[in-house]
């Protein structure tokens, strides 16, 4: 990552990550929940990531928000439900409900999000090497994060293969499910080729080898990073001798 945030030692943020996290998790008020949400912007602002992680966010983040806020309100029945229509009704517990839930949705989410667009997975691959971590969990660590990315990337050329063949992959939601039936086969036959083609490549390289192996990417911690990590730590310390908010 190009920016000072990205360049930042991996653990450095992953403490700013489960720092947001606790105190997430341990908070009773939204109003915490919407300051680290805010916490997450800020930074992604600093690291210049800010348009990937608005359209990350409203992608999923906020449609499940969305949802549950409507079946909590609308539709879950609580003791003080008054009907509108059908089965349709209006709740201020379950307003109140959804509010505490979407904002701690929100808030864990989004610092989620900053974390894997300033963290490169080269990055986490040697920070996880750096701490000793068996070559076999940060495999498969590794090819976790990769997944996602990796199934979509495929799918988008099996797609446009399919559509240089003439098949019809846009139109009405119909149209769409037809398209992507015939998709799946190719996806997951590809995908299984595709493992077997890695696993012959970590043969080449050695990676079953129990020799000392030497890295040609390297990255250190500095003092930023020390500072950062204290610093979460006093904040976790204040915030859990305080009481919790």
């Amino acid at each position: 990552m190009s920016s000072a945030i990205g360049k930042w030692y991996p653990s450095t943020k992953l403490m700013i990550l489960l720092t947001v996290i606790m105190i997430s998790m341990f908070s009773t008020l939204p109003m915490v929940q919407y300051v680290l949400f805010g916490v997450a912007l800020i930074l992604s602002v600093a690291a210049g990531t800010i348009s990937r992680f608005l359209n990350t966010f409203f992608k999923s983040i906020f449609l499940i928000v969305l949802f549950i806020f409507l079946i909590q309100v609308f539709i879950v029945k609580n003791e003080d439900s008054q009907p509108i229509w059908w089965f349709i009704s209006y709740s201020q517990l379950g307003l109140d409900n959804s509010i505490n839930l979407s904002s701690r949705i929100v808030a864990i989410s989004s610092i989620i999000i900053w974390f894997f667009q300033v963290t490169s997975v080269k990055d986490i691959i040697f920070a996880l090497e750096k701490a000793r971590i068996s070559k076999k969990i940060t495999f498969v660590i590794a090819a976790t994060i990769q997944l996602i990315p990796q199934m979509t990337k495929l799918s988008q050329t099996i797609t446009d293969a399919q559509r240089a063949r003439g098949i019809e992959t846009e139109g009405s939601v119909f149209t769409r499910i037809k398209a992507f039936i015939p998709m799946m086969g190719p996806l997951v036959l590809t995908s299984i080729q595709q493992t077997d083609e890695r696993v012959l490549t970590l043969e080449a390289r050695g990676f079953s080898s129990s020799a000392k192996k030497t890295a040609y990417y390297s990255i250190k911690k500095t003092t930023l990073d020390y500072t950062i990590v204290l610093l979460c730590l006093v904040v976790l310390i204040t915030y859990f001798v305080g009481g919790p908010l």
